[in-house]
């Protein structure tokens, strides 16, 4: 009987310490290094952007749609503005495959590599993306100035007509403590 009221003593204090110990790590979140910003992604049909397989059922290719199974890919401009002409800053270098029967969703895998004012290197995404809505996709790793980055970006259509059709993609990253105190 000595043993079991110890242990009913002991287990209330383990959990305490326990529910203490994971509070306090995770108070620290609130003041994480984050950036923020907004490029554009100008994608030109045979040109920067390639059908290597193409699809087996479903829509035709369209504007906005390519069959079901059809394999993308692509190494777009990304740049300040939605204007092609404006200063580019970055590229987008990746692959889609076409995950839906309706022609306008896909699985995408992207890296896109970065030179901006005061950050280089690479974020890699991965994630759905849909043809004519906005998507967000989850932050899956980094190089350069972007290491141990977090986070997810938006790809949001802006131009959807014509050879160039231009995404607004939103980055919104995020450095745990650990990847920030050396600096």
């Amino acid at each position: 009987m000595a043993h079991a009221l110890r242990f009913d003593t002991v287990l209330p204090v383990l959990l305490c310490t326990l529910l203490l110990t994971k509070a306090a790590s995770t108070s620290h979140h609130h003041h994480l290094k984050s950036l923020h910003f907004s490029l554009y992604q100008h994608e030109t049909i045979n040109k920067t952007g390639y059908i290597v397989v193409n699809g087996v059922a479903g829509t035709g290719i369209g504007q906005t749609t390519t069959p079901f199974g059809t394999v993308f890919v692509f190494q777009d401009p990304m740049t300040l503005t939605a204007n092609r002409s404006s200063k580019a800053v970055g590229i987008a270098q990746g692959t889609s495959v076409t995950s839906s029967l309706d022609g306008l969703q896909s699985i995408s895998v992207a890296k896109i590599t970065l030179r901006l004012k005061n950050h280089s290197g690479s974020v890699s995404i991965v994630g759905g993306t849909h043809n004519v809505k906005p998507a967000n996709h989850p932050v899956v790793g980094g190089t350069g100035d972007f290491l141990f980055v977090q986070g997810y970006v938006t790809s949001s259509p802006v131009d959807l007509k014509g050879l160039t059709v231009v995404y607004k993609i939103a980055f919104h990253l995020y450095w745990p403590p650990y990847a920030t105190q050396a600096s």
